[in-house]
């Protein structure tokens, strides 16, 4: 068995190779991008081979070509490797070798290496983010300007006729002559930027509509098809995740905790590294659950927390059992249903005698 390090870059690839018995066959060699056929020449003669290289940029097309060359891909977890991180000595050709002696010494934390279909998933779904945090950007300068002249209008109204005709005719006279320049620069670029997203909008429910996973997730209420697009392109297979929690951790929901000897087990904030697009998809998807379906056992359950603890972890709470649900679903193939799954009926009666209690006190 043979094992090859890759230290990824925009420009050139750095490639070490060692054998199982860690001996260097191959020394840190530096490859240019656009020599590809030379990336598979040095790696030709080592088989079987398994391919080591941290999540970057880059790995999507090394994993396209190293894959169909027969080799065994490993996508390690950039921020879990301290070894390299943290070393005195750092260089590419280091990196390299570092790379490969770790995965043969079994120390490197791999991640799943996500199939060609749901990075384009992904894709669709990071532009269309982009596209409205851009117009989240204009508006809120434009707001600013506003403030500046003691001005005040309710959020969202600026992305109506209503709220620019008031803009026009209320607030025109009182702004000076470089805000009215902002204003029409904004109010062009948003014209430009509206059509857009809703094409995207469009777009997302064509790639979504085919995705039986992603019909199912629609089912639950306040799910739509870019949230349910969001969660097939983060978490399929669902077979990766073994239980509901492991689902929960992955994506940023499950605490941290810690525990020193035989002490008690401590629960801190959620991490920081974490999944931020499913843990924002699924937070958000909350507050749109708890508009459609004000009745649900969810939306009870979300409304018990938020009297206990308040409305931001009481979010966070109930996004975990959301996502608990979802694992349900997806791995039994079936719809949402307004009675809890079994065993969450208990959490929220036991969530709710809690309530009781401690008002009671």
């Amino acid at each position: 068995m043979f094992v090859a390090g890759l230290d990824a870059h925009t420009r050139y690839v750095v490639v070490s190779v060692v054998n199982s018995r860690g001996e260097l066959l191959v020394r840190p060699t530096r490859v240019r991008v656009e020599d590809r056929q030379r990336v598979l020449a040095l790696l030709a003669p080592y088989r079987p081979l398994e391919v080591v290289m941290e999540t970057s940029s880059s790995w999507p097309w090394l994993y396209e070509l190293l894959s169909g060359a027969g080799a065994t891909f490993v996508l390690a977890h950039a921020r879990r490797l301290r070894a390299i991180a943290e070393a005195t000595y750092k260089s590419d050709d280091i990196d390299a070798e570092l790379l490969a002696r770790m995965r043969l010494a079994g120390c490197i934390p791999a991640v799943y290496a996500t199939p060609a279909t749901q990075r384009e998933w992904a894709t669709l779904i990071r532009h269309r983010t982009t596209l409205v945090r851009q117009r989240t950007m204009l508006v809120n300068r434009l707001h600013a300007q506003l403030h500046t002249r003691g001005l005040h209008l309710e959020r969202g109204r600026l992305l109506t006729r209503a709220g620019w005709q008031w803009v026009k005719t209320e607030a025109w006279p009182h702004l000076s002559t470089e805000q009215r320049a902002v204003a029409r620069s904004h109010r062009r670029l948003l014209r430009d930027l509206t059509p857009l997203i809703r094409a995207a909008d469009h777009h997302i429910a064509q790639v979504a509509a085919p995705i039986p996973q992603a019909q199912l997730l629609m089912t639950i209420p306040g799910i739509g098809a870019h949230r349910a697009l969001v969660v097939c392109a983060e978490v399929l297979p669902i077979a990766r995740f073994r239980t509901p929690n492991h689902l929960a951790s992955y994506a940023g929901l499950a605490p941290c905790s810690k525990q020193s000897g035989q002490g008690p087990v401590r629960h801190g904030p959620i991490p920081g590294g974490a999944n931020r697009w499913l843990r924002g998809a699924l937070v958000r998807a909350v507050v749109s659950h708890v508009q459609h379906a004000p009745t649900s056992w969810l939306t009870q359950y979300y409304t018990q927390q938020k009297a206990r603890v308040g409305w931001p972890v009481a979010r966070v709470a109930t996004a975990r059992k959301l996502a608990r649900v979802m694992h349900a679903m997806l791995r039994t193939k079936s719809y949402w249903q307004n009675d809890p799954p079994r065993g969450e009926l208990a959490r929220v009666h036991a969530a709710a005698d809690a309530l009781t209690a401690s008002a009671s006190d």
